[in-house]
């Protein structure tokens, strides 16, 4: 190892795409792999007593107290400010991929693209750059030819939850927020996505149409 490394952390909740990412990052000059975890406890034991630089960080990994997506991502943003960080995710929904953005997480890939593309990614996250795999940038590119509607970051993240079976109390539990809130955030979302039953809004393809905003103003 020569003077110079990133520091990557990897964090996924399925272990053979979380040693997989590892692997395909072991032995790459100027990277350094410094853990490997599969739930964000353990994630954020290992950030507070290793040194990183980088984290590859899967966006959806349920089933743990710091929460996943947005959750955590904000919540890793406060604990460690210096941290850059790359997005792995097997979703096709651009509105949160713009939300990820909003959030300055600018190095999105997605897991159906090739390995080769975390290497660039990792350097372009350290360097405060920006990068998208090509799945990533095809989705984006389809959903701006189709047209959008403006869902908020909030928006975009309650949508993704329920669509995964989460119920509003449960939604308003992991976001830290009151089910007032958050069954209103949710109809909005359907009044502009022109949905009006749940059962729509749990078929509803993500990859079909939307822009995300800012959630300054909407929030509690």
């Amino acid at each position: 190892m020569g003077d110079f490394s990133i520091r990557v952390m990897i964090a996924d909740d399925h272990p053979v795409t979380g040693h997989g990412i590892a692997q395909a990052l072991t032995g790459v000059p100027a990277i350094e792999v410094v853990g490997v975890v599969a739930n964000s406890q353990v994630l954020v034991e290992k950030l507070d007593a290793v040194q990183c630089d980088v984290l590859v960080l899967d966006y959806v990994m349920p089933g743990d107290q710091y929460g996943d997506g947005q959750t955590l991502l904000t919540f890793l943003q406060r604990r460690y400010p210096h941290l850059r960080m790359v997005t792995v995710t097997m979703i096709s929904a651009p509105d949160v991929f713009r939300a990820l953005q909003k959030l300055g997480v600018t190095c999105i890939l997605s897991k159906s693209d090739s390995m080769s593309h975390l290497v660039t990614a990792v350097h372009a996250a350290y360097t405060n750059g920006r990068y998208l795999s090509p799945t990533i940038v095809q989705l984006l590119e389809s959903n701006d030819v189709r047209g959008k509607s403006e869902l908020s970051a909030r928006e975009a993240e309650i949508v993704r939850l329920f669509r995964a079976g989460y119920r509003v109390g449960e939604i308003a539990e992991q976001l830290h927020r009151s089910k007032k809130t958050v069954s209103a955030q949710k109809l909005a979302a359907m009044r502009k996505l022109g949905i009006t039953r749940d059962a729509d809004l749990i078929k509803y393809d993500g990859s079909l149409a939307l822009s995300v905003k800012s959630d300054a103003a909407t929030d509690d």
